[in-house]
């Protein structure tokens, strides 16, 4: 099936991109990056992405390669850039006025900064689960329903209800709120209710989903009900987490991101990432000695 993303294949794709500029030689920051390709067809690819926020850099000519069908998690300090880059993948920083975009970050081989890209659409193709929980103000089944429902996706009723009833058992939440789906979504617990969010990004069929540090703001029992969550669904989906904590990279993970300062230092295995790091500012990082 032809992605969505593709500018060609669907005439939905019409919208106004943030300004993006192509690398310019002249402000090109050494490379310092020890990352290596994921795989020699990945589902994201980026090439010398920089943003800035005003007059100040934030990141410095990122290169990475991000599979399909895997979890890629984002590690570094506060303040290193992974956040920043995480919502460069679904234009989150067009929401700011002051953000600059250059480089490239292609998606089975389309540019999301391309002016025929709609913003809105590609964030129905590439959700975002956020640190807090966010559940809209409605009822468990209007939150799922929301997104098929503005999308189209649903002929009718049943099919709603059919696609409302999958995301959530996809989610491992329908067990505990079948019997009041017509409840406000607002009155879950918060591990419910990031599980609520994430059924909600399943049900427009994404094809990519990003983690902004969904569990630290969770207890431990529902922190590892979400890995769990996380674990059983790269079997459909490529997904990209940002997360402080060196243990959830490492169990849920398949390749792990090194950020300092703005720049991708290295990017590989995360075992191998943890094992046997390529620079020594990784190894400081992971053996705690600053962050």
């Amino acid at each position: 099936m032809t992605s969505i993303l593709n500018p060609l294949a669907s005439p939905l794709l019409q919208g106004h991109a943030m300004t993006v500029h192509s690398p310019d030689d002249s402000t090109r920051a050494p490379a310092t990056s020890t990352a290596a390709p994921a795989t020699a067809d990945p589902k994201i690819k980026a090439r010398g992405v920089k943003v800035f926020y005003g007059d100040k850099q934030a990141l410095f000519d990122v290169d990475l390669d991000i599979p399909a069908k895997s979890v890629t998690a984002f590690i570094g300090p506060s303040g290193c850039g992974k956040s920043t880059f995480l919502r460069c993948i679904n234009r989150m920083n067009d929401t700011i006025p002051s953000a600059r975009v250059e480089g490239s970050i292609l998606i089975d081989g389309a540019d999301v900064n391309a002016k025929s890209v709609d913003p809105v659409v590609l964030r129905s193709r590439v959700g975002m689960v956020f640190q807090k929980p966010n559940p809209f103000p409605k009822t468990i089944f209007e939150n799922v329903a929301y997104g098929p429902r503005i999308h189209g996706l649903a002929t009718g009723k049943a099919e709603l209800e059919a696609i409302v009833e999958s995301s959530l058992k996809k989610a491992g939440l329908w067990n505990e709120v079948a019997d009041r789906l017509h409840q406000p979504g607002t009155g879950l617990s918060g591990g419910q209710q990031q599980r609520l969010v994430i059924a909600r990004a399943i049900a427009v069929s994404p094809e990519v989903i990003l983690m902004d540090e969904p569990c630290s703001a969770l207890d431990p029992i529902a922190t590892a009900k979400i890995e769990e969550l996380i674990d059983e669904l790269r079997s459909q989906f490529c997904i990209v987490i940002v997360t402080h904590s060196m243990a959830q990279a490492a169990r849920v993970s398949q390749r792990t991101a090194f950020f300092h300062l703005g720049k991708l230092v290295e990017s590989g295995p995360t075992e191998e990432m943890f094992t046997n790091p390529r620079d020594s500012r990784t190894q400081d990082y992971i053996t705690g000695r600053f962050g």
